[in-house]
């Protein structure tokens, strides 16, 4: 669950930045990507950078079994 949430706020704030801020549902992102100053000016490679982290925890929690064995 965690994993779809953190591709779908990432994916969000891509949107949100390629519309300059006319998509703004769900821009959680943008308190990330606007209040940490490392990020200034690379706000869609931190909202890629989420939706790809997103992704590989969902791919990540799918192979690794319930009581931690590996498939």
């Amino acid at each position: 669950m965690t994993g779809f949430l953190l591709a779908v706020f990432g994916v969000c704030g891509v949107v949100r930045e390629l519309t300059d801020g006319w998509f703004s549902f769900m821009g959680a992102t943008r308190f990330l990507t606007e209040n940490v100053w490392f990020l200034e000016g690379r706000e869609i490679f931190a909202n890629i950078v989420i939706a790809v982290l997103g992704l590989v925890l969902m791919i990540v929690s799918d192979r690794v079994e319930k009581d931690g064995r590996k498939t």
